[in-house]
């Protein structure tokens, strides 16, 4: 299976002589073409940071990442630029919506940059909208829709452009549990159907238990991961609640 993302070694210190913090040390690490990876850990463990370096929105201190065979370190910010509208989708806790555009002009939005045409644009956006059951909502505006719809579109905005890789940033943590569920089995099922490729960052065990490999960090080294398999949804909920509890504190902490 090809490998989607892969890490060799990569480091990230903060500050200078006398006051250096290193948040992630030597992380080596694999995620193959049509997984769904968790990224799990305490408060301050480098799981935000380590999404924030694979993601190309931080600078590794040392070490290489490739993405879909290109090494991004070697690219220059131009190159860079362009590699994350075509090859990343990205979703984040607060959705990113731009307020003075419809729900449907933040979708389109990444293929507008692109210049894709118009015939092509509307293909995708029904497709989409009807993968994460917004097709109704099209035609409004972020602050006449709900959390969970809102996170939605976000999502939908994420995958349009067919990334070879989907980021998601505590993508459930500014929902309620319905809405929570209803993003996350969207998610599930574009990972099953259409074989994308995601790695969600998340403290939520309830989340993490639709990935099919999860990595806990903990004091920015990878402390140990689980892998599905053929285990029930439940089962898997309950091993990632008893990795979490090893790791030290309760759900409080892990927020």
């Amino acid at each position: 299976m090809k490998v989607m993302l892969e890490a060799g070694n990569v480091k990230k210190v903060y500050g200078q002589k006398g006051h250096i913090y290193t948040a992630l040390k030597d992380i080596n690490l694999e995620i193959k073409e049509g997984e769904f990876v968790g990224i799990m850990g305490p408060s301050g463990s480098g799981k935000t940071t380590l999404l924030n370096i694979l993601s190309t929105i931080d600078q590794a201190t040392s070490g290489s990442i490739r993405i879909d065979g290109n090494d991004i370190g070697k690219m220059k910010e131009e190159q860079l630029t362009s590699f994350r509208r075509e090859k990343l989708g990205f979703i984040f806790q607060d959705y990113n919506l731009l307020d003075t555009l419809t729900i449907e002009e933040n979708i389109v939005l990444p293929l507008a940059l692109s210049k894709v045409k118009a015939k092509e644009i509307d293909r995708r956006v029904k497709e989409i909208a009807g993968k994460f059951g917004i097709e109704d909502i099209l035609s409004k505006f972020p602050y006449q829709v709900s959390g969970g719809q809102k996170q939605r579109a976000a999502a939908s905005r994420a995958i349009i452009a067919n990334p070879s890789l989907i980021f998601a940033d505590e993508p459930t943590g500014a929902l309620d549990s319905k809405s929570a569920t209803a993003l996350l089995q969207s998610l599930s099922q574009l990972n099953v159907k259409d074989h994308a490729t995601i790695m969600m960052v998340t403290h939520d065990a309830f989340a993490a238990s639709f990935c099919s490999r999860v990595l806990f960090i903990k004091d920015g080294v990878i402390f140990t991961e689980l892998v599905k398999g053929e285990t029930s949804r439940q089962e898997y909920f309950q091993k990632i609640l008893d990795v979490l509890s090893a790791l030290g504190g309760g759900k409080g902490d892990l927020i």
